[in-house]
């Protein structure tokens, strides 16, 4: 099976495990707020249906994409589109979030996921979009639990949150405006089926070690660094930790330690 067709697989069962979540939920706990400061549930549930739209949209008409960047960029950026959805009712926008993450797994299943798809920042090919996709799902239906007092289960999906993490190093440090430390950082992740998921040179003198899930909760700050249960050697692993993100834009608020239990 090629990494295009797992990475799609994945994100169907990610998107399969949120509408389980969601479907779990009482009227009421839609409206609980989430860690993410000034969300709701329902809050997050736009921003899923508003992105994975967009992702569609550029996989499979560019010109629709480019178009609505340029709307959004003149009525308010994110917070403008997001509030304009504010007024579905929980079924509708149910319904809502399902039709857009189905349209966008459809789109993916025929088109050649290496082809180049534009985005907000750097183009990206397919796979990286559903990857980027399933991360976000990922971390959004975290928060929502977290609000509901639901578990958190880790998967063998958390490879690829962990691998967009890994990635984004160099990333974390430019959106902090820092320069980015000399020398690799070596990765080693203890996986949910008790294997090693492991990146980078064994003999790297700084390096992360730790749980998948606790990394993955770094690395989307779903969780402070100091809850995490990782162990970091020497201070590039250290300083990176501290401030790693795997999405976009400026450095995340994060969570303060001991939030949750």
């Amino acid at each position: 099976m090629k990494s295009s067709d797992t990475v799609l697989v994945d994100l169907q069962s990610e998107i399969a495990a949120t509408h389980s979540l969601l479907a779990s939920l009482t009227l009421d706990q839609w409206g609980l707020v989430t860690p993410a400061p000034g969300w709701t549930v329902a809050d997050q549930v736009i921003h899923l249906g508003l992105f994975d739209r967009r992702a569609m949209w550029s996989m499979t008409d560019p010109d629709v994409f480019h178009a609505d960047r340029e709307q959004m960029a003149s009525a308010g950026g994110v917070e403008g589109i997001h509030a304009a959805e504010r007024s579905r009712d929980v079924t509708e926008l149910f319904e809502w979030w399902q039709e857009g993450a189905a349209a966008l797994t459809d789109a993916a299943s025929q088109i050649d996921l290496s082809q180049r798809c534009a985005w907000y920042g750097p183009s990206m090919s397919g796979t990286s979009m559903l990857t980027a996709r399933l991360m976000e799902n990922w971390a959004h239906a975290h928060d929502i639990a977290d609000a509901a007092s639901k578990p958190v289960v880790a998967t063998s999906r958390l490879r690829h949150v962990a691998h967009i993490g890994v990635r984004a190093m160099p990333f974390a440090f430019a959106a902090n405006k820092l320069p980015t430390p000399v020398g690799e950082v070596y990765v080693e992740l203890s996986a949910p089926d008790k294997s090693l998921w492991t990146w980078g040179d064994p003999s790297a003198a700084s390096s992360v070690r730790g749980s998948a899930l606790g990394f993955c909760q770094a690395v989307t700050q779903r969780r402070h660094i100091a809850d995490c249960a990782l162990t970091t050697v020497g201070e590039p692993a250290t300083q990176w930790m501290s401030i790693a993100q795997a999405f976009a834009g400026p450095p995340g608020v994060g969570r303060q330690p001991g939030q949750f239990s």
